[in-house]
């Protein structure tokens, strides 16, 4: 069964970003139970920036499961991608994410990777850059494995990589580098600039989607844009997903009616 989760971001560095709930864990998983998501989807600045414990309590009290961990601070508040120059920064953004891939292992999450892939520099080698995401994801991928989790890659739009932007560009890259314990994120609003029809994409690469972002073609939440979800909801049906559709979108007008508007669109496109 395809299963909902909310956004919680505990950054303020990215406050500006598009993440439903901010700041306060224990409120956001008041307010996601009580409007009946399944779960949610936690940024943090770091691994060890939440004592499990607390977490593990909160999560049973509230009847939530943790859908996915971002992994988006190393980029933010370090400066760390898998694709730098410098391989000292690239071993240091590898254990950021390690730590990360734990953290989420301990509630049967997956790490999500999105920023901290990087890009292909102006004075930089296509082909060297791509090889240095091989390696970094696989690494991580046999980490993953290992924790009894899979990892997540998401192919991101064009004004925010350059390395690989669709899921067609994603299943190649981890068809041919046989990073099989990889899955690919199909972000709906990334997918709206990248995409010549997001239900056919979906249907033909769906083997390889592990996590869904839920957000409308401007990024607000579904159904304050043009996107048309009938289709892109028939084809996750039809590919028989059972992940996550996770609302990663700017909490417009506000976090509360963000969420509202949220599961009212979960429900009408994943429970009627």
């Amino acid at each position: 069964m395809i299963r909902s989760a909310v956004t919680i971001a505990l950054v303020p560095q990215i406050k500006s970003g598009p993440w439903i709930f901010w700041e306060d864990l224990e409120k956001g998983m008041e307010k996601a139970a009580a409007l009946e998501f399944d779960g949610v989807e936690l940024f943090t600045p770091s691994s060890d920036a939440l004592e499990p414990d607390r977490l593990r309590r909160l999560l049973e009290k509230h009847q939530l499961q943790l859908a996915a961990v971002g992994t988006g601070a190393g980029k933010v508040l370090h400066g760390m991608t898998l694709t730098d120059p410098d391989p000292e920064i690239r071993k240091k953004a590898i254990s950021f994410i390690s730590d990360m891939i734990s953290f989420g292992a301990q509630f049967g999450a997956p790490a999500i990777i999105g920023s901290m892939q990087g890009n292909v520099l102006a004075s930089g080698n296509r082909e060297e850059t791509l090889d240095c995401l091989a390696q970094g994801l696989e690494m991580l991928g046999k980490k993953a494995e290992s924790e009894g989790v899979f990892l997540i890659y998401e192919p991101l739009n064009r004004y925010e990589t350059n390395l690989l932007n669709t899921l067609e560009s994603g299943s190649a890259f981890l068809e041919k580098n046989r990073l099989g314990n990889v899955k690919l994120l199909a972000d709906l609003f990334h997918m709206n600039i990248e995409e010549d029809n997001l239900a056919q994409s979906i249907r033909e690469f769906g083997t390889y989607i592990g996590h869904v972002h839920f957000a409308d073609s401007n990024r607000k939440p579904m159904g304050f844009g043009h996107t048309d979800m009938a289709p892109i909801a028939k084809a996750l049906k039809e590919i028989d997903y059972s992940g996550y559709v996770s609302a990663e979108a700017f909490p417009f007008p506000n976090p509360d009616a963000a969420a509202e508007q949220t599961i009212k669109a979960f429900q009408r496109f994943f429970r009627h």
